[in-house]
């Protein structure tokens, strides 16, 4: 597994690490590693030139897990996460073991980040229609 423990002293703080996976096989001979923190999504990608992306916790709105029926067979999944991060509005941790155990590490703390930060999401789902705005103005 990928979860990392503190040492002696230090503050017990949460990191999964991760690596896109072979569907076949389960195999990590790919150059893609997600790295979950408490407050921060890291994808890193490439081999001669490496791309690192990151994401806050707290912009994390949803999450998606899937698993064909390849993944299963192997003991992968993918995780979406739907984001405001206007970079990546999706970011994918693709092929991954334990994938709903992530989903729910990063459920958990997305829902935790926003609350330290006071950042609510809202939905707009209207109380009525267009013409009521107008109505107002008069």
């Amino acid at each position: 597994m990928g979860w990392k423990m503190p040492e002696k002293g230090q503050v017990l703080k949460m990191e999964y690490v991760e690596r896109k996976r072979w569907v076949f096989f389960g195999l990590p001979f790919t150059f893609t590693k997600y790295t979950i923190k408490e407050d921060m999504i890291t994808i890193d990608e490439g081999l001669l030139k490496t791309v690192e992306n990151d994401c806050y916790m707290y912009k994390v709105q949803d999450v998606t897990r899937t698993a064909s029926l390849a993944e299963k067979i192997f003991g992968l999944g993918t995780v979406i996460c739907y984001t405001g991060d206007t970079t990546h509005p999706q970011l994918a941790l693709q092929h991954i073991r334990n994938s709903r155990e992530v989903k729910d590490f990063i459920l958990k703390q997305s829902e935790e980040a926003r609350l330290k930060r006071r950042t609510v999401n809202m939905l707009d789902i209207g109380s009525g229609e267009a013409g009521d705005v107008e109505e107002m103005d008069d």
